[in-house]
């Protein structure tokens, strides 16, 4: 088997490629192979390039979480946002058409306005709010039948930037109060936890809607305490704040309710990923 990772060098694409790699170890020799497609590979703005890669390659599944996450950017360049995760999104799954691989795509809950009073499940109507999450819905209605979305949220990890690393440099370079809002309501996620879970919904090539997150929420304000507390730090410096007291304000409005019921997998009896808080101190540890 031949697998290929867009976006490899990012926060969920590098954990793929680790997780691949480690399983092309411990098996025979040539039974998977793992091509990590970083930007010098394959830029996702440009068809010729990302069709050209995925046909010299020849992968059997294609794993893409490639995209433009940078959420309050994406509202002063839409054409940007759409071009990066919707329109390259159907550059990979032409690709993949063409080779007959199994396409995983990486989708957001930022797809949903976050008005509902209970978790989002992958039955729920969409409504994004943000140009970030109406170009990631858009990605979803590009791939073909039998293609699995896997949609997350609050992904923090060792690479790239996330709110675990802003909130520990935070904590160590200044001093005073930190201030985090305390009425956005979600699901943090590991990187390498969901990083398995959509390898092994990958491999086996599961089409459909997944929610994918770690289990529990919490807000911002919550998670922000838990992560200075796993760092053996204080975590009564942490305020609670509304959204609207920002300074200066987010371009990008956030849906206030962010959980996501990953009801697909319990219904499946798939086995879930850990509670948050046991996986944030993991990843604690290894930041420190």
């Amino acid at each position: 088997m031949r697998v290929l990772v867009t976006g490899a060098t990012g926060q969920v694409g590098s954990e793929i490629v680790r997780l691949l790699e480690e399983r092309a170890e411990s098996r025979v020799r040539g039974r998977l192979e793992v091509v990590a497609a970083g930007r010098e590979v394959m830029d996702l703005t440009s068809r010729d390039s990302v069709v050209s890669a995925i046909c010299a390659a020849e992968p059997d599944v294609v794993f893409h979480p490639g995209a433009w996450t940078s959420v309050d950017a994406c509202e002063a360049e839409p054409d940007r946002a759409f071009l990066v995760n919707a329109l390259g999104t159907r550059h990979v799954a032409e690709g993949a058409r063409l080779v007959s691989a199994h396409v995983v795509y990486f989708s957001t809950d930022y797809v949903f306005d976050g008005a509902s009073p209970r978790p989002y499940n992958e039955w729920d109507a969409t409504n994004p709010l943000s140009v970030y999450g109406r170009s990631k819905l858009a990605g979803e209605s590009e791939l073909d039948p039998g293609s699995t979305i896997v949609r997350t949220s609050w992904v923090v990890g060792t690479q790239g930037h996330n709110m675990a690393k802003t909130v520990l440099k935070a904590a160590r370079e200044r001093e005073g109060p930190l201030r985090v809002v305390e009425d956005q309501r979600g699901s943090p996620t590991e990187a390498s936890d969901l990083a398995a879970k959509a390898v092994s919904l990958g491999l086996s090539r599961r089409p459909g809607l997944f929610h994918v997150t770690n289990q529990g929420d919490t807000t911002w304000y919550g998670f922000a305490r838990a992560v200075l507390r796993a760092a053996g730090l204080d975590e009564a410096r942490v305020e609670p704040i509304a959204t609207s007291e920002l300074d200066p304000p987010r371009a990008a409005p956030r849906p206030a309710n962010s959980v996501l019921d990953n009801a697909a997998l319990r219904l499946s009896g798939e086995q879930l990923l850990p509670h948050w808080e046991s996986s944030v101190a993991r990843l604690v540890r290894a930041l420190q």
